[in-house]
């Protein structure tokens, strides 16, 4: 099997660096069934050791790791993954707390995959209270993207707590991904059996109808792209901070240059309250998430004695996947919004946030995913300047913080018998963005997960802190306002 790169998914190989490691994550603590035995994960690991299938696209590696630049770069499958490399066994001195299971996983995140291998690792660590274990899984972001991610965790556990025997993630063979056929009037019409050329085409690979067709896709987007982009010019001529444009973001200490060593910060709220606030606004869930976002933001920057004049602006991941792709890769749009950082009170930052989000959406309203994808590489194309050591933070950033909510599951998960507690995204740190912030929703809560760069955001903590007093305060403001 060979199986070439997307653009979006090479990017993250070209941004690949000592600073920039562009893996992505998830810390996963459980609570053991009562009958569970004290040494599971070493019987688990016993049975890897056993012999243990390993599925695409856990057996891809690359087919030149030695060159991530290259444009030909493909995914190639290892027929022999060294499982005892790929999954490892790690305690914490007993009885471990949360802060140092923070600090350990923040030390694996700072290190980097091996492009040798198939780009992934998983970490068992026991030692936790109460006999209560974690897992921390990484891989690199050219590998999956968020959803895929989610929808791994899913299929990787069960809603049953009885059922005792779920194989691991890597051993669970994809889903087959359902074919749609097309409508006879885009059936491509066949090359006259006279026509030497169309048929010497065909059998080099190169199938003109099907060329063509991608050519008026692209050509349409671009159409469509052009008209979004001026409605960003106007509104940014006239000084309509709603329709927030690249120029837009103030400078801020959390678009510096980073280091490579990481922190790693949660906080889980209950996700009626959000969606309570959400619904007493006129807002959304994401709303809500980003008011929260910025409420801790805010915070922890006075304290820092660094808070800008003008309001952080956030950018956005928007899944632009149909609802039946299964995943795979990155297929990801983007828009910018206000945090509203400048705004004091909770809930008028709220409904500036509201407005922003709303104009922004309204931009990608009737394009296509090709559309889509043009429109949000050009938004965010002046960010790659900062991603270059020497450029970041000279250069005024094009957003100051990339904030994402990944949807899960709405019951609760086990793994055989043990029940997985909480879900903690952790993501990428670059150049210029020495801060992420992603959530996710998981039985109820919703998971927050602060990934920074341990030398240029200090304290991390406080953000998460800061979080959980947000809600109360928007709470307060909202309903009781």
């Amino acid at each position: 099997m060979v199986k070439r790169l997307s653009p979006s998914d090479s990017m993250f190989l070209y941004g690949e660096s000592r600073e920039q490691m562009m893996h992505v994550a998830g810390m996963m603590p459980f609570t053991p069934a009562p009958d569970s035995p004290p040494d599971q994960l070493r019987e688990l690991m016993n049975a890897l050791r056993a012999g243990a299938e390993v599925h695409p696209p856990w057996n891809l590696k690359l087919s030149t790791p030695d060159v991530l630049w290259n444009p030909l770069q493909a995914w190639i499958e290892e027929p022999d993954v060294d499982l005892e490399y790929h999954v490892r066994r790690s305690a914490l001195p007993s009885p471990g707390d949360e802060r140092e299971l923070g600090i350990l996983v923040s030390r694996l995140h700072g290190h980097h995959v091996d492009f040798h291998r198939p780009p992934w690792e998983m970490h068992l660590i026991e030692g936790l209270e109460r006999g209560r274990f974690a897992w921390y899984i990484k891989v690199h972001h050219a590998l999956l993207d968020g959803y895929t991610a989610m929808q791994t965790l899913i299929t990787a556990l069960t809603h049953d707590p009885d059922e005792r025997d779920r194989p691991l993630f890597f051993s669970i063979p994809p889903r087959e991904r359902p074919r749609r056929p097309l409508p006879s009037s885009e059936l491509p019409e066949m090359p006259d059996q006279g026509d030497a050329s169309a048929a010497g085409a065909e059998s080099r690979g190169i199938h003109y109808p099907e060329l063509l067709a991608a050519v008026r896709e692209q050509y349409g987007a671009s159409k469509s792209v052009v008209r979004a982009l001026m409605n960003v010019v106007r509104s940014s001529r006239a000084h309509d901070h709603e329709l927030v444009s690249p120029l837009e973001a103030p400078r801020c200490v959390l678009n510096a240059r980073i280091s490579k060593s990481r922190r790693f910060a949660t906080q889980s709220l209950a996700l009626p309250r959000l969606r309570e606030i959400a619904r007493a606004s006129g807002g959304t869930l994401n709303d809500v998430v980003l008011a929260l976002s910025g409420a801790c933001l805010r915070r922890y920057l006075l304290e820092q004695g660094a808070l800008p004049d003008a309001p952080l602006i956030a950018m956005l991941p928007v899944a632009i996947r149909a609802k039946d792709e299964l995943g795979g890769g990155n297929a990801v749009g983007a828009i910018l919004a206000t945090l509203a950082t400048d705004i004091d009170d909770p809930a008028e930052r709220l409904a500036r946030i509201i407005h922003s989000t709303t104009r922004a959406k309204q931009q990608l309203q009737g394009m296509s995913k090709a559309a889509i994808l043009q429109y949000s590489a050009l938004l965010t194309a002046p960010s790659m300047l900062q991603m270059i050591p020497r450029t970041a933070g000279h250069l005024r950033p094009t957003f100051n913080v990339v904030i994402s909510n990944v949807p899960g599951p709405d019951r609760p998960l086990y793994f055989r018998g043990a029940r997985l507690e909480a879900s903690y995204p952790m993501s990428v740190p670059v150049h210029g963005q020495a801060l992420n912030i992603t959530c996710n929703s998981y039985a109820g809560m919703v998971c927050f997960g602060f990934t920074g760069c341990r030398d240029t955001v200090p304290h991390l903590q406080r953000l998460a802190v800061h979080c959980g007093e947000a809600l109360g305060e928007l709470e307060h403001a909202v309903l009781d306002g």
